[in-house]
């Protein structure tokens, strides 16, 4: 197969318009201005600011605010200075790419690394991490043992990044991607992790604060083997959040407050999305596996609801008002992917190689051919069916690195688009997903959405069609006295765009008229197959997805992309 999707899957520059020169702050957001030397109103804006918890003193760590009009105290700069600084002058490369992805070094999967990356490179991805799950075996022998496969791969397919990491058991809660940039200590960084902070290594998988601590101990770890340059880089993300209601919402805003440069984002999507084929021709589950219900550890405020998914996506994700959306009120970057999770591929014929013993050797034998189609496997190929495409400054592990720390990330399920490029714009100024608009307060600011549409059949040889374009608009409120919230009321769709084509491109605007106080927007789209009133009534979101039926949820017939937000901030 030609590998020509660098021009036809929507990886284009997109220049983003405005002056090249770094427009000043408002003197209210410019910390380097002191209190004295503002007018009355300015100081008032600026305590204003304060209380909410979005500037200056008690500043939460990570805000869309933090290091606005300073220089960022981390290498790893925060969201906010990455995307006004740069983003109004530079046009991003989009790659898309997949973090969880299992292999032979894995217990409960059988491919090896080149299988992954060959079909990763052939299905259109630009970068992957490999994600072998965290247990006594791998940090024993496991972590070493994948590497020199990582590194065989990098040399053979040269147009994917490979990175090496690990799925780690997180103390108290569900499973994660950690990862680092490749280099010499990458083993030793992931190895010492695994054996110092791993939930299952250390017996620390229950719901109690101390494996809570040991969480944010194992973040702070990471932390420090970057600012000790043991590796250039790291990055955590949650996977399948909401799967077994184990990760509650003051975990989550803990990982994030501990280390906002590291923790910096959820899977919006799962994998496993080819679970929910109906039988006797698929598994006959839930997509993603999400066919459970809360046991001993879960969290007791989640529905019922929130063990399945919607549209393919997390109940955290999907729900307007809900889980995500009340960590965006607080006005803190928390991007959300989607990926493959991939272990047993659907419709595959390989299986296990004869006489492996995983506990011995810390992987299975090479697949061989098994003779038949596993029509009960759950798994797609890395970008088979879902991609996470992320704005990068160049083809390279650490623009990658910096393009989903800064959460220029949207992400599709089926090819439903080509491209997406978002913006909000104030007069010359603009910034793009994830980026923090500062605006004088009144000014006129709209969205402008240009959207590739599918360019040629998906990997289950239809094109697809989207019907909707939905925006999402939030008002960030600061933050919440309690860590435990999982709601807000201030978000809804504001806007639906019905989509009246199926080739070329579409452009989109949408006036947020002249804003005087801080908001965000994200967007949502839809092939318009399934749709439902979302769980917070129609008056919030009249056409969501539909929840997920286990059993009987073919996913390529009900097909969804979503954006991580842009924030806008008046002074």
């Amino acid at each position: 197969m030609g590998h020509g999707h660098r021009h036809d899957q929507g990886h284009h520059h997109h220049h983003h318009h405005g002056s090249d020169e770094p427009t000043s702050l408002p003197p209210a957001l410019d910390m380097s201005v002191p209190d004295a030397e503002l007018t009355p109103s300015q100081l008032s804006r600026r305590s204003m600011l304060r209380r909410t918890g979005l500037l200056g003193a008690g500043l939460a760590a990570g805000s869309v605010l933090a290091g606005a009009g300073q220089a960022a105290a981390s290498p790893a700069a925060t969201a906010a200075t990455a995307s006004s600084d740069r983003s109004r002058s530079k046009g991003y490369l989009w790659l898309a790419g997949d973090h969880h992805i299992h292999t032979q070094h894995s217990s409960d999967a059988k491919y090896r690394v080149i299988d992954h990356v060959r079909q990763a490179n052939a299905h259109g991805l630009d970068w992957m991490v490999i994600t072998d799950h965290g247990s006594e075996t791998h940090a024993k022998i496991g972590v070493e043992k994948v590497n020199p496969d990582i590194v065989a791969a990098r040399d053979t397919i040269g147009d994917t990044l490979v990175f090496q990491g690990l799925e780690w058991n997180i103390p108290a809660a569900e499973h994660g991607t950690v990862f680092v940039h490749p280099g010499k200590n990458e083993v030793a960084v992931l190895k010492e992790f695994e054996n110092s902070f791993d939930g299952s290594v250390k017996k620390a998988t229950g719901n109690t604060p101390a494996n809570e601590a040991l969480a944010i101990a194992g973040l702070n770890f990471l932390a420090d083997q970057v600012r000790h340059r043991k590796v250039k880089d790291a990055l955590f993300l949650a996977n399948h959040p909401a799967r077994k209601g184990i990760d509650s919402p003051h975990e989550i805003r803990g990982w994030r407050d501990a280390q906002p440069t590291i923790a910096v984002g959820m899977e919006g999507a799962p994998g496993h999305q080819a679970a929910g084929l109906p039988a006797p021709n698929g598994p006959g589950g839930g997509r993603g596996y999400y066919d459970g219900s809360p046991g001993a550890d879960s969290f007791p405020g989640y529905p019922l609801e929130s063990y399945r998914t919607w549209g393919g996506f997390d109940w955290m994700t999907a729900t307007v008002g809900g889980l995500w959306d009340s960590l965006l009120a607080e006005g803190k970057p928390w991007w959300i992917t989607a990926n493959s999770d991939s272990h047993n591929v659907y419709a595959d014929s390989a299986v296990r190689g004869p006489n492996s013993d995983f506990n011995a050797n810390g992987r299975y034998e090479d697949p061989v051919y098994g003779g038949g189609l596993n029509l009960t496997d759950g798994d797609y190929w890395p970008g088979q069916y879902s991609r996470t495409h992320v704005g990068a400054s160049s083809f390279s592990y650490q623009a990658v690195m910096d393009g989903i720390r800064a959460g220029r990330v949207w992400v599709d399920h089926g090819g439903l688009i080509s491209g997406l490029n978002a913006q909000v714009r104030s007069g010359s100024r603009a910034v793009t997903l994830g980026g923090s608009l500062v605006v004088r307060r009144g000014s006129q600011v709209d969205l402008v959405i240009e959207i590739s549409l599918a360019n040629g059949p998906n990997w289950s040889q239809f094109v697809p069609k989207l019907a909707r374009v939905d925006v999402i608009q939030g008002a960030v409120t600061g933050r919440v006295a309690d860590k435990d919230a999982f709601a807000t009321p201030d978000t809804k769709v504001v806007k639906s765009f019905e989509v009246n084509k199926s080739t070329g491109s579409v452009r989109l605007t949408y006036s947020l008229g002249r804003v005087d106080k801080p908001l965000y927007v994200r967007l949502r789209g839809t092939d318009g197959n399934r749709s439902a009133v979302g769980l917070n009534g129609a008056a919030v979101d009249p056409a969501g997805p539909a929840m997920d039926v286990v059993g009987d949820a073919d996913p390529w017939k009900d097909l969804w992309f979503y954006s991580n937000p842009m924030w806008v901030l008046p002074a």
